[in-house]
């Protein structure tokens, strides 16, 4: 059976044949931007990762209109501890362009959210000012990942892994991962369950100086109270917020006092 996330991945080999076409332009310098994972460790308050999304496979149109360089300044405005920019183009209305056009407006880490399967992507993201990757282990097999981890760490980028599962966590852990999220929605359906974050949680190494993030599916500040108290120290917002009529008061009610901070 096709899920989701094939018919995604099948879709990103034809953009990455595309990108392989242009060059890029060496970049000269780079803007410097905090450490993400700095930011979220030890956090006394649950972080924000504040996403621009314009659509999704299964919502369709989110914000179809929105200005990149305006939401960002909103987000940061508001505490963001990173922007999230999406970059896939056939599912999600993303694009490099919205990466670049927030990395000029704003200082703070920015996630280039994407389904990287190539180094390729990694250089796209980098030179539109990314400070931050995505690596989604159910895309990818070990090999590839490994080999797209230690280049993204090459290139100065930090890099968040993405995780679904137990099995998923320990490919994730083989790598040395220091940001690791686990995302509640099932990428084969797009179903949400927040007990995913719990059950990651449970086995996760928080001894080991790492930080979870709980991704997807987070609407209020109950279901940030909730992943919080599992053990999450930041949680990636995209859908909430770009409906919310006030951005500001809905990033704030989700920096909730965390009921779990790491010694």
């Amino acid at each position: 059976m096709t899920t989701i996330l094939d018919k995604i991945l099948d879709a990103k080999k034809g953009q990455i044949q595309e990108l392989l076409m242009n060059s890029i332009p060496e970049q000269t310098e780079s803007s410097f931007r905090p450490s993400l994972f700095e930011s979220l460790y030890q956090s006394e308050r649950l972080q924000v990762i504040s996403e621009i999304k314009r659509a999704s496979p299964s919502k369709g149109l989110i914000a179809e209109g929105v200005k990149p360089a305006e939401q960002a300044i909103q987000y940061a405005e508001a505490g963001a501890a990173c922007i999230s920019v999406l970059t896939d183009t056939p599912f999600f209305q993303g694009t490099f362009d919205d990466l670049a056009e927030v990395a000029r407006t704003v200082s703070i880490p920015i996630l280039c959210k994407d389904f990287i399967i190539h180094p390729i992507q990694i250089d796209y993201a980098k030179h539109a000012g990314a400070s931050v990757v995505l690596l989604i282990v159910a895309a990818l097999e070990q090999e590839k990942l490994s080999t797209l981890y230690k280049y993204a760490i090459s290139k100065g980028l930090e890099v968040l892994v993405e995780v679904h599962d137990s099995a998923e966590l320990n490919r994730a852990l083989q790598l040395d991962a220091k940001l690791i999220g686990v995302n509640n929605r099932d990428l084969r359906n797009f179903d949400v369950d927040l007990s995913r974050t719990a059950e990651i949680a449970a086995i996760f190494p928080f001894e080991e100086k790492r930080v979870l993030i709980s991704e997807s599916g987070i609407w209020n500040p109950n279901d940030a109270t909730k992943v919080s108290s599992y053990g999450a120290s930041g949680v990636l917002v995209g859908e909430s917020l770009m409906r919310s009529g006030d951005v500001g008061n809905a990033i704030r009610s989700l920096q909730v006092k965390r009921e779990v901070i790491i010694s």
